[in-house]
This record gives structure tokens, C-alpha cells and sequence, in this order.
């Protein structure tokens, strides 16, 4: 390995000590759903985002909220001596890629059949500490 992908690769390695991750895999909603609530708590700081999860109506949000509480536990684990409050933990990144799709088959007029689509999505949620670059 040369010596500037090595460097590179353990100033990777230094910047992902400060980042904690959820993933969720195959929930089964459309990712155009989730990508509503995603967008709304982006950039958010934790306590925030708890906030808009736990009062939206969405289905979804409850989901996320539960990730974003698994979040928050994996920084836990790895930070037993902090507290939660001070450490300064915001939303870094929160991506929705599509996940399987269920085909499946409704009857249409005329002996017809029509294609259903049933969606699920894969979630991944990338918490920071160090709060100084935003400014919220």
C-alpha cells in the first residue's frame, strides 16, 4: 500500500471514531415515504429530531425515531463516561436507498392483470459529535 492511501485511510479511520450508525434493512415502505421524514431531521441535533419523530403522524417517523434511539445507544456503548446532553450530538447523514421489491399481481377488468410494486427501503443513520462546523 503506498504511503498516501495509507495516510488517507487512517485519517478515514480517525474520522469515524467521532461518528456512531444505525442501519435498518428491508422496512417494508415505499422509500419515497421515508425520505419525508428523513429530510426533516437531517442536520438536526438529536433532541430535536426525537422532537419531530415523536410528534409527526407518519408511520414512518416511528420507525426512524427507533433508530435514531439505536444511535444514541451504539454512542453510548462506546462513550460510557458521557452523557448524552453534553456531548453535542447532531444528525450527520441519514440516507434511504431502496431495498426488495414484492411483486405481486391484481386482477384487472377484461381478465387482465395488473402489476403491484410493494416497496421497502434500507435506512442508515450517521450521528456526529463535535457540533462545531453547524449552526443550528
Amino acid at each position: 500500500m503506498g504511503v498516501r492511501k495509507r495516510e488517507r485511510a487512517e485519517a478515514i479511520k480517525e474520522a469515524k471514531k467521532t461518528q456512531y450508525f444505525a442501519k435498518l434493512n428491508n422496512c417494508p415502505t415505499s422509500p419515497r415515504k421515508m425520505r419525508l421524514m428523513a429530510d426533516l431531521v437531517r442536520g438536526e441535533k438529536i433532541d430535536k429530531a426525537l422532537n419531530i419523530l415523536k410528534f409527526s403522524s407518519k408511520e414512518s417517523s416511528r420507525k426512524l425515531e427507533k433508530l435514531l434511539l439505536s444511535a444514541i445507544n451504539n454512542w453510548q456503548q462506546k462513550n460510557e463516561d458521557a452523557s448524552v446532553e453534553d456531548a453535542d450530538l447532531f444528525v450527520k447523514e441519514i440516507r434511504v436507498d431502496g431495498g426488495t421489491m414484492l411483486k405481486r399481481l391484481r386482477p384487472a377488468p377484461q381478465g387482465r392483470a395488473h402489476r403491484i410494486r410493494k416497496r421497502s427501503n434500507h435506512v442508515t443513520l450517521v450521528l456526529a459529535a463535535n457540533d462545531n462546523t453547524q449552526s443550528n
